[in-house]
């Protein structure tokens, strides 16, 4: 097997804090507006890319996703789309054995405290200013994306990310105040992120998507929370 060589990964710290959830102008799963507090975590700067996605596949002889070889979407810099649930959790249990840190995805309120960047207001993560009507005809790669504050990217007009959580539309109705992690079951697993499929892939910071967890798409990808010891 050959010898795969870690790059580190670009990760943003955010600090221990409350925050507003959700939105009142969304759609029911979207409402209420409550106010969470989350620990203090780590995020990766941007979705995982097919640069990085490929060190897996050659580590673990995993098959490749759906349209890896098509040009559209075979950008090393691009982010790896056309993976489900279960194998972007099998890549986060790769890299933590490999680097002897501990990899997730994200929990949907620690992706939206993070794609919020501190614009408690905002309605997209870089403001309340849509950007000029686009239409994509593949993922944009990820260094090409806006920031927010944080210096975060990819998270609107790129790709849905998956979640940690099981899906529930009535779940902020009833979600602890406390680093809330989904409910306990469901059939669906959040997403989060505007995708470049829509006709209109700008989404809000707190729109809510989910998909069962066996499904792929070509605008389905995920990031990276590293865990704190």
């Amino acid at each position: 097997m050959a010898t795969i060589i870690l790059d580190a990964m670009e990760l943003v710290e955010v600090a221990a804090g409350w925050f507003w959830m959700g939105w009142e102008e969304g759609g029911p799963g979207e409402r209420p507006r409550h106010r969470v507090w989350l620990d203090g975590f780590a995020i990766a700067r941007a979705p995982v890319t097919n640069a990085e996605y490929s060190r897996f596949l050659e580590a673990t002889e995993a098959a490749p996703p759906p349209w890896w070889d098509n040009p559209r979407f075979s950008d090393p810099g691009q982010p790896v789309v056309g993976v489900n649930w279960f194998e972007a959790v099998l890549y986060c249990d790769w890299l933590s054995n490999l680097s002897r840190e501990r990899y997730r995805l994200p929990t949907e309120a620690e992706w939206e405290r993070a794609a919020r960047g501190g614009l408690e207001g905002a309605r997209f993560p870089w403001g309340n200013d849509r950007p000029v009507s686009a239409a994509f005809d593949r993922p944009p790669r990820v260094a090409e994306t806006a920031a927010n504050p944080l210096g975060i990217r990819a998270l609107s007009g790129v790709c849905h990310e998956w979640c940690l959580d099981w899906e529930n539309g009535m779940y902020y109705a009833a979600s602890p105040e406390r680093n809330p992690q989904g409910p306990s079951h469901g059939t669906r697993r959040v997403s989060r992120g505007g995708a470049w499929r829509h006709q209109d892939p700008w989404s809000p910071v707190a729109h809510r998507s989910s998909l069962p967890p066996d499904l792929r798409y070509s605008d389905y990808g995920f990031r990276l929370v590293r865990v704190a010891d």
